[in-house]
This record gives C-alpha cells, structure tokens and sequence, in this order.
C-alpha cells in the first residue's frame, strides 16, 4: 500500500543557551519534534539539515545562537487511515500521555481488514492531525489491547515518553489488573500459572501454551463464584500476546464469550465478546516520575453478566476479600 505524497517544509530554529556544546542530533532529538533519535540522524545523512546554511553531520558540536534548517516531511499517513470521529472516554491527558477506557469492539491500530474505525483513527481526529515523530500507523501505542477487551490504555504523545513506558512495560515495573468471568467454578480462592505460551503449531494465528515457548506469568485471585461462572481478578507479570485467555483456558475455565481459546457453553449466550475487562493501570510519570494509578469501571455486559448469575438463583460461593 502506497503511503500519500507529502511536501517537505523547510522549519527554522535557534539554538538556545542550553543547545552550547551539544551534539546537533542529541539536540534536536530533545525538541521531540522531528522523530527519534535514529530518524534525525537520517534526515542529517540525507542532508536534509543545516546549520548556518552549511551541510552537517549528527555529531557536529553547536553553538548557542546557531540557525538550524531542518526539512522534514509531516507524518504520513497510509491511504484509507484517516481521521474520524470516534469518541474517547478519557480518563487522563496532558503534554506527554493519554490514559482512556477503551471500549470493547475497538481495534487498537489499522491492519488489512481494520483500516477504519480504529483507535488510531479516533487519535487522529482528538489530536487534530498525527503527532509529529511518531509512527503513523500505530501513533505513541504503548501496550494494546485485544478488540473485544475493554479498559485502560495509555498512549504516549512523543517518542521520549514512548521509550520510557516502553521500558516500564518491560521491565515489569507497571502494575496491570483485569477482571474476567470464566467458565466453570475456579476451586481455588488464588493462585499463579506459570506456563510457557508460544504460536499454536497447527493454528498460527493462535497462541498456545506449549514446552518451548515463551516465560508467562499470571497471578489470579476469585471475586465470586456461582454454579457455572466465576469472577476473577487477573495480574500478568509478563505481556504475552493472548497471555490471560491462554492460561485461563489452559486451567480449564476459559474466558466466557471467548470464541477462540473457549468452547460454546450456556453462560456464552449472555456476552457477545470476551468477557475481559482491564480494571486498572499504574505506572510512574515519564518526566515527573510520580505514580499513577488509573481504573476504569466494569463496562454495562459485565455488570449485566453478574446480575444475571446473581439472579439466577445458582449455588455461589463468595470468596475471601
């Protein structure tokens, strides 16, 4: 797919008092305007930056008072990805980041078969056009969230918040909790799955838990139980594509609604998606390095879901809080 044509648009800069002695990319990498640090050093080698008029090189010294010519192409944006008016239930923005709610139904970035209607699609519009920098298909996406998984998602709004929640993401430093109806009564009131996860063998487009595959870690712990549905609240330590629908229908209680890991089971018919919810995120500020903790409340098919077993007169056994 041919990305549209775009015109460069030569921007100038001074070097301010704090640019003295610096390396130009370094420089013009902390602006946070033109891409990473790896991008602005090939719009250097292109020789698409100047300073004072002359052809530089990434590492040239500057000097305070110095004319920076920089020509760069605006983002670009693949043909059929556009913005749209997809409203987003914002939990928290400023400068740096964006936490939302993400509906279930939403596909996170545009991929063949999804390049409308996405998330993307809706950054765009909020954002009045793409953030300069970032990658234009998948725009400051930090961690995703399957379609029909709702709940919390922080999207960064440059490359340098981008790096530092990437690295939060992995090195285990975020703090991840979802809810999730499974099938079946879960016996035990807590407990940990350790199971590998890698690409089904048969079904590549599935994962599977399987001798080889990569370390995935789930924590787990029982809200409430009845007959056929139990509540649970799930703490991956890892980022497993798949990871919690994996491990729970490993333990033999997939998902409710699950059509890919789960088998068609009566409580099924009362969720039209998989029944997972992520309830709450927490991680510290990249640039303030404050903790922040954001939740997200169950959406209506969940709540409608327990109100259902609630009603429905089933055996239930209430765990410890």
């Amino acid at each position: 797919m041919k990305a549209e044509t775009v015109t460069e648009t030569p921007e100038h800069i001074t070097v301010e008092a704090r640019g003295n002695g610096q390396r130009l990319d370094r420089y013009l990498t902390a602006l946070n305007r033109w891409g990473s640090r790896s991008q602005i050093q090939r719009l250097i080698g292109d020789g698409h930056v100047r300073v004072d008029g002359h052809g530089v090189k990434a590492g040239t010294v500057l000097r305070a008072g110095q004319r920076i010519e920089i020509e760069a192409a605006p983002p670009q944006l693949p043909a059929g990805v556009e913005a749209e008016a997809i409203p987003l239930d914002v939990l928290h923005e400023d400068a740096w980041l964006l936490v939302i709610n993400k509906p279930a139904g939403l596909v996170v970035h545009p991929a063949p078969g999804h390049w409308r209607g996405t998330l993307v699609s809706a950054l765009l519009h909020h954002w009045q056009g793409p953030r300069a920098g970032l990658d234009p298909l998948r725009p400051g996406i930090v961690h995703r969230l399957d379609k029909d998984t709702s709940g919390v998602l922080v999207i960064a709004k440059d490359n340098d918040t981008l790096a530092e929640l990437g690295r939060q993401f992995r090195s285990r430093e975020v703090g991840q909790q979802y809810v999730a109806a499974v099938s079946g009564c879960v016996a035990r009131a807590s407990g940990t799955s350790a199971a590998p996860i890698g690409r089904n063998p048969i079904h590549r487009k599935r994962m599977a838990v399987r001798q080889g595959g990569r370390e995935a870690l789930t924590a787990f712990e029982v809200i409430d139980r009845f007959a056929n549905v139990t509540f649970v609240r799930l703490h991956p330590k890892t980022g497993r594509t798949h990871q919690l629908r994996v491990h729970l229908a490993a333990i033999g209680h997939p998902i409710i609604g699950d059509a890919v890991y789960g088998r068609q089971r009566p409580a099924d018919r009362l969720m039209r998606r998989q029944a997972l919810h992520a309830e709450r995120l927490r991680f510290r500020h990249p640039h303030s390095g404050n903790a922040m903790t954001f939740t997200a409340p169950w959406p209506e098919d969940l709540v409608a879901l327990k109100r259902e077993c609630e009603a429905g007169g089933s055996h239930r056994r209430r765990s410890a809080e």
